[in-house]
């Protein structure tokens, strides 16, 4: 059972090349991180929200320069909290189209190599640099792509989730003067 999933596994990994191995570490990581952040989100960050909204209506005093620096600053701390891991999944983003790019370098140079070893000939040999030279580029641009979707989504979240925040802590207090 074990054998017949990593056969394609290890198939793919010698048909694509070392840099191909580390693309998918990469990408390993990356949704690692990715979901971390929506297991963050969806509970950690939720009930620490909560928590400082019933920590700001405690108050007694909202007005004041004091209380709405205090309020930013709570308000910054948990947005930070949440978007803390954010520059690392922009980085690893970043990071897979020149691993496919590298890939690709790697893969022509075996290409050229056996061009100037056998001659033209042989096509065989030639169609395994050819994919070593492809199949990074690929993995490493598909790996992008669905980073940059999940980064910028979750960027949108977090401008969402500043806002919120905000308006929760403003009708708070214009609930507690009114």
């Amino acid at each position: 059972m074990i054998e017949a999933l990593v056969h394609p596994i290890a198939r793919l990994a010698s048909a694509g090349g070392p840099v191909l191995v580390v693309i998918a570490l990469v990408a390993v990581l990356l949704f690692t991180l990715a979901l971390e952040r929506l297991i963050y989100w969806q509970w950690r960050y939720r009930r620490q929200r909560q928590a400082l909204i019933t920590r700001w209506q405690k108050r007694h005093e909202h007005v004041s320069w004091s209380a709405r620096t205090l309020r930013e600053c709570w308000c910054g701390e948990l947005i930070s909290a949440l978007r803390a891991s954010l520059p690392w999944l922009k980085l690893l983003v970043a990071l897979c189209p020149l691993l496919g790019l590298v890939g690709t370098v790697t893969g022509m140079i075996q290409v050229f190599d056996t061009l100037s070893i056998t001659g033209v000939g042989q096509a065989r040999s030639m169609s395994d640099g050819v994919a070593r030279a492809t199949l990074p580029t690929l993995a490493g641009m598909a790996v992008a792509v669905v980073g940059i979707l999940f980064t910028s989504r979750f960027e949108h979240i977090v401008r969402r989730e500043d806002q919120y925040l905000h308006d929760r802590l403003t009708r708070a207090t214009e609930i507690d003067h009114a």
